[in-house]
């Protein structure tokens, strides 16, 4: 037996696009029973069968023989029965052939129907396999139009979306120019697979290393994190696992050229490579690039709070313009990093040891001249001082024992007058509330 037509392109469609006839023939059939029902009686039993080798459709409206007839659309009178079958007796099912008009109108409307939305489907899933697992990785394609200030990319398959706020700010796009991104996620959606890029995210600048730099696809030199101000500046903090080779000098390339391509791509971003190490002051200094540091110093490592002391002229470089170079180097590190500079260290310390002498000087039996050799001394704080030997001061130039003593003594006394001047709450019972204000 010949096969027909739809069969034949049913075949061709499961070959091409992975369709399995069956279930196309599957869902036309219960398409089929769906519209019939529209004609026939929504609560009617209806059976649709096509044939898979010539495509016949055959399609019957199945009714219970009832005797009287209380629900036409699912019974039917003996009498009436007997015309399809002719033995027919109450109780038993009879199936009455569908209006073939009606039936061959709608088995095809259906079947075209069905295919385009299945061949539909099954692009859009495949696209969507296809597309999903490039999440991270970096693709080109050219500006096909604009949606408001969000651009839309073709990809060759399937369009892309670059939102405004994944876009280089100072970059201009023109229809059909040429957009490389990163696919930062895909989602499915009605029309097919939505996929999102970005030329913003930090992870564009790391794939960008990743394939200028060979030692970084190597596993030699690794980037341990990326933050960036997208078309101004960014930071990158880079480590070598083998010691012999310099990861700085890795990214940058001979003669720059591995870091001006980079750069080229995002539209002359300023990129400082920072270099990583496991001591954090060195690790703090180095961020501040390229800024030079004098000093760091750690003063809460719990809240992860330090302290940056460069020259004057290093001031404005290490702080960047609206902040934006500690801002980096704060994000890249995850420490809040506070930038001062040298005269503004040492006009604080002067104050803080003025402060301390002024103090020191207060008890009994130290004179300015002793003040300032104990704060010179790092001996600032009169409830430590109450704790110290004698030893512990006669280090100090100028302090002899009997001296040293002395100065202990006052401050323990100092301690404990200042203690007992404390008022200490009262616990009894019938202790007068203290006295409130009169009323103006």
């Amino acid at each position: 037996m010949a096969k027909s037509e739809l069969i034949l392109a049913l075949e061709q469609i499961e070959r091409e696009k992975g369709i399995k006839k069956e279930e196309i023939l599957h869902m036309i059939e219960g398409a089929v029973i769906s519209s019939l029902r529209k004609h026939v009686g929504k609560d009617t039993v209806i059976e649709a069968v096509i044939d898979p080798e010539t495509a016949e459709f055959h399609a019957n409206v199945v009714k219970k023989v009832a005797d009287p007839v209380t629900n036409p659309e699912l019974e039917i009178s003996p009498a009436e029965a007997r015309r399809y079958k002719k033995d027919a007796v109450v109780g038993e099912d009879v199936k009455l052939p569908a209006p073939a008009a009606d039936f061959a109108r709608i088995a095809a409307q259906t079947a075209k129907q069905v295919l385009t939305q299945k061949v539909r489907e099954v692009e859009r899933d495949k696209l969507f396999d296809e597309f999903k697992p490039k999440e991270g990785e970096i693709v080109s394609g050219s500006v096909h139009r604009f949606m408001d200030r969000n651009i839309v990319v073709d990809l060759g398959k399937t369009e892309a979306i670059l939102p405004m706020r994944e876009q280089i700010r100072r970059e201009r796009y023109n229809v059909g120019g040429r957009v490389r991104a990163v696919i930062l996620r895909v989602d499915k959606a009605q029309r097919g697979p939505q996929v999102l890029l970005s030329r913003a995210a930090p992870l564009f600048l790391r794939r960008l290393f990743e394939l200028e730099v060979p030692e970084i696809g190597e596993k030699i030199v690794e980037i341990i994190e990326v933050v960036r101000d997208p078309g101004f500046r960014a930071k990158v903090l880079v480590k070598s696992n083998d010691p012999k080779i310099d990861p700085v000098g890795s990214c940058v390339g001979i003669r720059g050229s591995r870091i001006r391509s980079i750069m080229n791509e995002v539209s002359g971003e300023r990129i400082d490579l920072i270099p990583f190490s496991d001591e954090t002051r060195t690790l703090l200094s180095n961020a501040l690039a390229p800024a030079k540091v004098a000093a760091v110093r750690v003063l809460d490592e719990a809240n992860r709070l330090a302290e940056a002391v460069v020259s004057e002229e290093q001031l404005s470089l290490a702080i960047g313009k609206d902040g934006q170079n500690v801002r980096l180097a704060c994000r890249l590190t995850g420490w809040n990093i506070e930038v001062k500079s040298e005269a503004q260290k040492g006009a604080e310390t002067k104050a803080a040891h003025e402060q301390a002498a002024g103090s020191l000087s207060s008890l009994e039996g130290i004179g300015p001249k002793t003040a300032e050799i104990l704060v010179k001394g790092g001996m600032t704080d009169i409830q430590r001082l109450a704790q110290c030997k004698p030893g512990d001061l006669t280090t100090l130039q100028g302090i002899g024992e009997k001296t040293a003593a002395k100065i202990i003594a006052s401050a323990q006394a100092y301690v404990k007058e200042h203690a007992s001047a404390e008022p200490e709450p009262s616990s009894h019972p019938g202790a007068a509330a203290p006295e409130e204000h009169p009323q103006a």
